[in-house]
């Protein structure tokens, strides 16, 4: 029976990991589920590393692609430093011109956040409907900067930055336009499109920021919040109590989700930054977002892992799901 679009399910990956990755001494940060990257001993450096495809979006496609494995990085505690990329693009249908425009695009993107473009590899592929990016990044930290989503703990307050669905407005804008121009304005359409960059969908300056407060950083991309939830609890060894009301849906997200009929908690994320922090230091993290001007939000509580994971909404308790495919597929 072959296995649906999306993330493999957790299960069946963390089986994998565990039979045939295999580390020496100097890994810090094995691969494991809800992790964000992997963190290797330099002498007194640690090198953390990350790689994430881009799979959903045509357009823009390497400015995503720098922008969602700085996430992952800087989630880590460290600041990202050197990007490399291989680029698939379909066959038939690539033109010297697409393939400036991809590269174009990263070079921007790294330009913006001061990371090093450092090569890759770039073919033409049989059997692709459209250009993948695969990406990986690295940077640098030290063992008192390091920071990983497994480091939850129990009494801690759950905070997000922005709102969801930031990455699938502007994904839903850009590949539905001529769809959306049927029933919506050129403005609502050009401010979905732009929320790849406003508010947009780094967490850079969000994560660093956190790094000094939090317990755990993590940052929710396929499968939207509700996976990233799901994804840092079992990291930590944690359960907790999600509030779905206190979780903001920014304007157009809301629409866009509700006319593709999306559920905008399991929508993919990025630009969404997701903080365990404890509550004294969650109020001082709150200040201090609040200053960048930054907006955030306390959405939930870290409880023990015996409690399990849940979700408050329409004032009913209920088990906290995610499911391996991403909402956002529905529109494809």
């Amino acid at each position: 029976m072959p296995l649906p679009v999306g993330k493999l399910d957790f299960r069946l990956l963390e089986k994998l990991l565990a039979k045939y990755c295999v580390c020496d001494s100097s890994v810090l940060v094995k691969p494991n589920i809800g992790l964000d990257a992997a963190v290797v001993r330099l002498h007194n450096k640690l090198l953390v590393a990350k790689t994430d495809p881009i799979t959903f979006a045509s357009e823009l496609i390497g400015w995503y692609a720098v922008n969602v494995n700085a996430n992952d990085v800087a989630v880590s505690g460290a600041k990202p430093r050197w990007f490399l990329a291989t680029i698939l693009l379909p066959e038939g249908k690539t033109s010297k011109a697409l393939v400036e425009h991809i590269f174009a695009q990263i070079s921007q993107a790294c330009k913006k956040l001061n990371i090093s473009f450092i090569g890759g590899h770039t073919e033409i592929t049989a059997g692709l409907p459209r250009p993948i990016v695969i990406g990986s990044m690295f940077g640098t930290t030290t063992r008192k900067k390091l920071i990983t989503s497994a480091g939850a703990k129990e009494g801690d307050l759950l905070l997000i930055t922005k709102g969801v669905v930031i990455e699938g407005t502007s994904i839903i804008a850009r590949e539905k336009e001529n769809v959306l121009r049927k029933k919506f304005s050129e403005k609502f359409i050009e401010k979905a499109k732009r929320y790849l960059f406003d508010p947009g969908i780094s967490v850079v300056k969000d994560a660093l920021l956190a790094s000094r407060y939090a317990n755990a950083l993590h940052d929710p991309t396929e499968g939207g919040l509700l996976a990233g939830i799901y994804e840092m609890m079992l990291a930590s060894k944690k359960g907790c109590l999600v509030y779905a009301d206190r979780i903001p849906i920014l304007k157009e997200a809301k629409i866009l989700c509700e006319e593709f009929k999306l559920n905008p908690l399991a929508t993919i994320s990025s630009g969404t930054l997701l903080v365990s922090a404890s509550k004294e230091n969650a109020e001082k993290l709150l200040k201090v977002y609040k200053r960048n001007r930054i907006k955030a939000a306390v959405i939930g509580e870290v409880k023990p892992k015996s409690f399990g994971m849940k979700l408050v909404q329409n004032g009913r308790i209920k088990p906290l799901k995610c499911s391996a495919r991403d909402e956002i597929t529905k529109i494809f």
